[in-house]
């Protein structure tokens, strides 16, 4: 056994980092008048060459930006396409016990993906400054699909919701493209529709909104396969399965086992983030649906949500547990999710944050060798 050399690498990390307090502070300011756009992209700069520093002297192998120039995980992304508007609302996603800020995805035209999205520049950024593989992670299309409310769609632009899947797909084609020309081989898809789609309550929720449930999962494999297929040899294309990632708290609660065949076996993806720190995830038995070959899973033993750090054994011991439906050499190991899905970030210090950073580095090499 050994460490890998490709992604996604056996200590890995799903993308985002608690935002510095000099991030925080600008971005309040900028959000108030106080300093423009290139005042505010001086300090965004500057903390995340700092970021890049930390995580490659830890040892990552995988380099983000943290997500510092973004609000949302997803939002910011959504709303730099083509015919995407992220306007205000009367209400946010509900979290257990709280809510979001107020915003919701529109439709006002046809979908696309333009050569000057504004991320393309984020990566530009990072892959200039890493000496280790630079990393970009991006909403999943499907994500946008499930959260469209009724009525959120221009009827100028689509009859309905399910039709924009093609355009969609098209547009997320575009991206990679894009990416891959910026020099990007490590993109992620970050995706909490596959996890509401294991939980009885958001299924309910999501009648509810008038979403053919029953049809999703075969719906949603489509809609990434034809994303995926004009991916490159030389990139590697993850994805990261999320409960919900907000101030430490989450949605939704089930095991994988209603769309681990779907998921594992027929979505043409590279790698699995799959958040397993708590009882809500379910146990390992879904992995024996991973075909055997290249694919790999990456366990997310260690919690985002608190600075508590895990015991060593105890991780071996739930790595161990997971090798009974899938080989070692197919797992590799990070936190659960991002630490700051939002730029509000998890609750727990910057020095708890990259000690789970350190202990995943640390545990690899226990495990899988040097």
């Amino acid at each position: 056994m050994a460490q890998r050399t490709k992604p996604p690498f056996r200590a890995d990390h799903v993308g985002s980092i608690l935002r510095t307090a000099p991030v925080k502070e600008a971005r309040a300011k900028h959000e108030k008048g106080e300093i423009n756009d290139a005042q505010l992209k001086e300090v965004e700069d500057r903390e995340i060459e700092k970021i890049i520093k930390k995580q490659e002297e830890i040892g990552l192998e995988a380099i983000t930006d943290g997500e510092f120039r973004r609000s949302f995980w997803h939002y910011d992304f959504y709303g730099m396409l083509d015919g995407v508007d992220v306007e205000l609302s009367d209400h946010g996603i509900q979290f257990q016990g709280m809510q979001t800020k107020m915003k919701v995805l529109k439709v006002t035209g046809k979908i696309g993906f333009a050569a000057n999205h504004p991320m393309i520049e984020h990566f530009k950024f990072v892959k200039a400054h890493a000496t280790k593989t630079p990393k970009m992670c991006i909403p999943s299309p499907t994500v946008m699909h499930f959260r469209l409310e009724p009525g959120s769609v221009a009827a100028s632009a689509y009859p309905n919701r399910d039709a924009i899947f093609d355009d969609l797909a098209i547009a997320y084609q575009k991206a990679i493209k894009a990416f891959y020309d910026a020099g990007c081989r490590y993109l992620q898809f970050d995706d909490t529709a596959w996890a509401y789609l294991c939980s009885q309550e958001e299924l309910k929720k999501a009648r509810e909104r008038g979403l053919d449930v029953d049809h999703l999962q075969d719906t949603y494999t489509k809609c990434i396969n034809k994303a995926l297929e004009a991916k490159p040899a030389d990139m590697v294309i993850t994805t990261h399965v999320c409960r919900g990632n907000f101030r430490s708290t989450f949605i939704s609660s089930g095991g994988y086992e209603p769309v681990a065949q779907s998921l594992l076996e027929k979505c043409n993806y590279d790698g699995y983030f799959l958040e397993y720190d708590t009882d809500r995830a379910g146990g390992f038995e879904p992995l024996r649906f991973l075909p055997k070959g290249n694919k790999v899973v990456v366990l997310g033993l260690i919690t985002s949500k608190s600075g508590t750090l895990e015991k060593k054994d105890d991780v071996k011991k739930r790595i161990e547990e997971a090798t009974k439906f899938v080989a070692l050499d197919q797992l590799a190991l990070s936190p659960q999710c991002g630490f700051a899905s939002t730029e509000e970030g998890n609750v727990l210090a910057e020095d708890e944050q990259w000690a789970k950073l350190k202990m995943v580095v640390d545990l690899s090499k226990e495990v899988w060798g040097k």
